[in-house]
């Protein structure tokens, strides 16, 4: 193989890709999608908060108004003298966009039932704010109908959230905090993102091969340089368009969140949630690191063992923050970016090689689908063992799936986050590489002889017969 040719080759399918509309587009695209994704959502939740609704209030049991507080997003009205019957009929009328008439206390169920009525749909947060009201109300009448003194304080010290922590221990012995959470998401992130790429520039290749040769432009080539180095060299021309494209993507995304961040404001973003939600969320991620503490004995006043209970355990456990730091900087990240890479040029040349066989054997791109079916089985499969790997990363299907080269530059990359033997990767790596030499002679075969056919349609019987060309 001639690497001078080979060179000029790499550079020409470089700067021919670079320069096209559609790389631009897509370079620059792509980004402002990316960072939508990260932003968008909190700032819809910004601009869809509910608007301020009165709501009439005709409560036949006695024990559900005392509990309705209004907030900036409902404003409670008691009606009183009048039915519901009467109110429905016209709403404006009374000065009210919801009614919320709760029927009388039924006694035996220790219960009542409640029905709004109002000209739209009520949003959700209103009719679950309501909901929430009602149900306090008759949590505290059940309570207060046992008779029993500190009844409610009892209930809730006797309430347990008890969170399995996780520990990794390493070759010294030392623990550190895991929260499987973090590994999850590492691992489904690196597995979709390998697969994307693979597909994507893999894909990119043959519709590179099938353009020139039905264009007849591939004639020319190889009348100056050997079909194989046509193949590699077009191969390595698109990887480079990836590594740029893909480092684009990454420099423009953060800059564009950047931006966003300054021009709407970190906070707004931050908490577009509302104080409510976030405050849930905080006393949510508190309890989930805490953990069980040893009740007083009744003889102590309760509320108050409780509370100080409380304040002991959260001055003595990390933030859900520093738990997922902690996490982060227990992931060998050097293996992994090592990993990803080896496994990214690899399996991209193997699929690359695959999908260029495939572009060479057909003139339109209508014609390869029934050719790629057998390439993208196996991709295809890789990436939805690579979303489940996460539950069980050493389970039998999940480590033959990381082992199989078709697979494992997906599954394995799924599974690195959760610690792989240092043999298992290697071996991995090493099948791969095997493997992509195999399917590169394989396909520099059918790629020789198949760039110059024309005026038929490829099956696989015409690829093994190139195949077995000597």
């Amino acid at each position: 193989m001639n690497i001078s040719k080979l060179g000029i080759i790499i550079r020409r399918e470089y700067l021919n890709k670079v320069k096209k509309k559609s790389f631009l587009i897509i370079t620059f695209l792509a980004p402002v999608l990316f960072a939508a994704i990260a932003v968008l959502p909190s700032v819809i939740m910004m601009g869809t908060k509910e608007e301020a609704k009165k709501v009439g209030v005709l409560d036949a049991s006695g024990i559900v108004t005392p509990f309705l507080e209004s907030n900036e997003i409902i404003e409670y009205v008691p009606l009183e003298g009048v039915t519901a019957d009467e109110v429905k009929a016209d709403l404006k009328s009374y000065g009210i966009d919801v009614l919320l008439s709760i029927g009388e206390l039924d006694t035996v169920n220790r219960t009542v039932t409640a029905d709004t009525y109002s000209e739209k749909p009520l949003g959700l947060d209103t009719g679950s704010l309501m909901e929430n009201r009602i149900n306090d109300a008759i949590e505290a009448y059940r309570i207060e109908s046992y008779g029993i003194e500190n009844l409610e304080e009892i209930m809730a010290g006797v309430k347990s959230n008890v969170h399995l922590r996780s520990y990794t221990i390493d070759e010294t012995g030392k623990e550190s905090i895991s929260e499987s959470g973090v590994y999850m998401a590492i691992s489904m992130i690196l597995g979709m993102a390998l697969y994307m790429f693979i597909a994507l520039f893999s894909g990119m290749v043959m519709s590179s091969v099938i353009e020139e040769k039905s264009s007849r432009v591939v004639e020319v080539l190889v009348s100056s340089v050997k079909a194989t180095e046509l193949m590699f060299g077009k191969i390595i021309g698109v990887a480079l368009v990836a590594l740029t494209q893909f480092l684009l993507w990454i420099v423009l995304t953060l800059v564009i969140i950047a931006a966003a961040m300054g021009i709407i404001g970190k906070d707004k973003i931050m908490g577009a949630m509302g104080d409510d939600q976030m405050t849930q969320m905080t006393a949510q991620m508190t309890e989930s690191m805490n953990p069980g503490v040893h009740m007083p004995e009744s003889t102590i006043d309760l509320e108050s063992a409780v509370a100080a209970a409380d304040t002991a355990a959260v001055a003595a456990e990390p933030s859900g923050l520093n738990a997922i730091m902690s996490t982060l900087a227990n992931i060998n990240i050097g293996q992994i970016v090592v990993a990803f890479l080896l496994f990214f040029v690899f399996g991209y040349l193997l699929y690359a090689s695959l999908f260029a066989a495939i572009g060479s054997a057909v003139e339109n791109e209508g014609d390869s689908n029934q050719l790629q079916i057998p390439v993208t089985i196996p991709l295809l499969l890789g990436f939805f063992v690579a979303l489940y790997a996460f539950k069980a990363p050493d389970s039998q299907l999940v480590f033959w799936f990381s082992m199989i080269p078709f697979t494992s530059p997906i599954v394995m990359l799924a599974r690195l986050p959760f610690g792989v033997a240092t043999w298992e990767l290697v071996l991995s790596i090493v099948l791969l590489i095997i493997t992509f030499v195999g399917c590169a002679w394989a396909s520099a075969k059918i790629y020789k002889v198949g760039i110059l056919m024309y005026g038929k349609k490829s099956t696989f019987k015409d690829l093994w017969k190139w195949l077995k060309q000597k």
